[in-house]
């Protein structure tokens, strides 16, 4: 299957004052098929932030290569074909709206990129409309709740069709019902328009339907696999201070007690089942 993302031995090494320097991305390769949601998790500097700006070309790697829909991020003639390809949704959705309405935030890329206005009329209705946004077209941004200004944040980018979505840490400032709103939207992003997804998390039940997870530590891969494999390993998980979904914990915890519950059990759906059982 066609690789949207590739990363071939990459490094990448934050420069301080006085010569001091910290490594961030240490040697790191792995890649991403066409139409793949990929949980990116790991605590607080371990590199996945790192790892978002260098795949969006916000950052170039210090060794090492990134092609990005097959084309290197250290070919700064096609910086601006990168970001339309890989779209990128940040932390904070007050910092990236910057139109007064909803409909005008939503056709800020398109204009950028200099489309016809007929065409980003129809972009912008189709965009709000896939993130069930549509009857908030003419509202103010700052009238929103925190979830709904993060669905504008990613019409945004659908706008400009992209083949892939880089969301950091897109929950991180939301209350639960926020967070919900924005997963439900990423993971039918993924499944119904078959857009590349890199979710970039703490929130570990946040990836439990991801095709894989990736973990960062100090800069580097320390595990990788489905999450079921990953989130398996709850020693593993807990010397890399992550926590793991609730129910796998708890399911954890029976085993440990012998009460034989099999291996990486994700949902409550699941623990309903081996209870029952």
């Amino acid at each position: 299957m066609e690789k949207m993302i590739e990363f071939k031995n990459v490094g990448y090494i934050y420069e301080k004052h006085e010569g001091a320097e910290t490594v961030a991305i240490d040697g790191v390769s792995f890649s991403v098929r066409k139409g793949e949601f990929i949980g990116i998790i790991g605590h607080n500097g371990s590199g996945k932030s790192t790892l978002s700006k260098l795949i969006n070309a916000i950052l170039f790697p210090t060794s090492g290569d990134i092609w990005v829909a097959g084309i290197n991020t250290k070919d700064h003639s096609r910086i601006w074909d990168i970001r339309q390809s890989a779209g990128m949704v940040f932390q904070n959705p007050d910092n990236q709206l910057v139109a007064t309405m909803v409909e005008e935030e939503v056709a800020f890329g398109p204009e950028n990129l200099g489309i016809d206005p007929k065409e980003i009329r129809k972009r912008v209705d189709e965009a709000l409309k896939t993130v069930e946004m549509g009857e908030y077209k003419n509202k103010k941004p700052h009238q929103l709740s925190g979830g709904q200004k993060q669905r504008i944040a990613i019409a945004g980018i659908l706008a400009m069709k992209p083949k892939c979505i880089i969301l950091d840490e897109p929950t991180a400032m939301l209350d639960p019902a926020g967070r919900k709103e924005v997963i439900e939207t990423i993971k039918r992003l993924n499944r119904e328009e078959n857009i590349t997804i890199l979710h970039i998390t703490h929130y570990m039940d946040e990836v439990v339907d991801a095709d894989r997870i990736i973990v960062m530590d100090e800069g580097k891969i320390a595990m990788e696999g489905t999450p079921r494999e990953v989130l398996c390993q709850v020693e593993k998980l807990k010397d890399l201070r992550l926590d793991v979904p609730q129910i796998t914990e708890l399911a954890y915890s029976l085993q440990k007690e012998e009460i034989d519950f099999g291996c990486g059990v994700l949902t409550v759906e699941e623990m309903v089942d081996r209870l029952c059982q």
